[in-house]
């Protein structure tokens, strides 16, 4: 199965595999940098449905439907599915992968619920447990203002730390059958807060968990950032890369050669006016399984860590003036 290392890290002895994966993004992300990698690119951010979070669960019902045709595999071939989204309750995942009739876990990590869906996934398919195994996330631009910010139809200016919410969902399997990489070892994240309140700065808010968990794997693994092609965090934006680059550099590690931001890879920062970058579930997701995946399978990045970083509030808490904790879940990735 595998070993427990230092404070809170798991090494796999039967690394299980990533099997495959899938990508599907609005017309904004389509319109980005990364725009010819994605498997699919839906010009309707409405994904022709009556409302935001009814659009969501179509981008999530359509990428486990685009996940199986490139894998080859079939719904009942899949053990479980561990899925979520930004959303009260989960109801984008509730009502997008319903049909499937795939056993499944809700996952709320935030915006890390991609890096905690594939910690999960490859502890289950190590453990015998599941044979494949789908991890999967998601976010939409429209129900995410909705549900933590301001209505679209307001028209609010957003500050230059903002970063903008990806349209997109992305699911990868994890499996015993060998795949283009496998999953070699986790650090689960804990939760940090620095007392930041500002919900328009979400990269000062979960940089200092990223810091954390990448300094705590490092450790536990005994490796330095030189050991890695990668280093990936999920959306801490342009403001969040820089607090996390110092924060570690004051422990005496330096990632900026290695560092990559998935919020910074997603937009066109001259000409996308989404001011600090990109975030939500589907950002990590969206980039890992498109932008990270090609690399992987051409060999061109051999080990990377994935990071995806999360911001653990509501609408509730910050409307009773609580601070905005973090959380960091990191993945080893190694090409086969």
């Amino acid at each position: 199965m595998g070993e427990m290392i230092g404070k809170q890290s798991v090494k796999f002895a039967e690394a299980p595999y990533i099997f495959e994966g899938a990508s599907v993004v609005g017309p904004k992300e389509g319109e980005g940098p990364l725009g010819k990698l994605f498997d699919v690119i839906e010009q309707d951010p409405m994904l022709g449905s009556k409302s935001w979070e009814e659009a969501e669960s179509l981008l999530q019902k359509e990428t486990v439907q685009k996940l199986l045709l490139k894998s080859g595999l079939k719904k009942e071939d899949i053990r479980y599915i561990f899925a979520g989204d930004l959303l009260g309750q989960l109801i984008a995942t509730t009502f997008g992968i319903m049909d499937y009739e795939i056993p499944f876990m809700g996952l709320y990590g935030a915006c890390s619920t991609m890096g905690e869906g594939l910690s999960l996934a490859a502890m289950m398919v190590a453990a015998g447990y599941g044979e494949n195994v789908i991890a999967m996330a998601s976010s939409h631009f429209g129900s995410a203002e909705r549900q933590f910010r301001f209505p679209l139809e307001y028209g609010n200016q957003r500050p230059f730390s903002a970063t903008w919410t990806v349209t997109g969902c992305g699911a990868a399997i994890v499996t015993k059958r060998k795949g283009f990489a496998r999953i070699t070892g986790v650090t689960t994240g804990k939760i940090i807060d620095y007392g930041v309140k500002d919900a328009q700065n979400m990269g000062a808010c979960m940089a200092p968990a990223a810091a954390d968990v990448i300094y705590n794997h490092l450790n536990d693994f005994g490796t330095a950032p030189d050991d890695y092609d990668k280093i990936i965090t999920g959306d801490l934006g342009y403001v969040g890369q820089a607090i996390l680059i110092d924060l570690l550099k004051r422990k005496g590690i330096d990632i900026s050669k290695v560092h990559m931001d998935c919020g910074i890879e997603m937009f066109d920062k001259e000409n996308q006016d989404t001011h600090s970058g990109g975030s939500g579930c589907g950002c990590s997701a969206t980039v890992l399984t498109s932008y990270v995946f090609k690399q992987l399978k051409k060999k061109a990045w051999k080990k990377i860590l994935f990071i995806p970083t999360g911001a653990l509030m509501s609408p509730i808490s910050f409307n009773q003036g609580k601070s905005v904790p973090g959380i960091a879940h990191l993945v080893v990735i190694e090409s086969v």
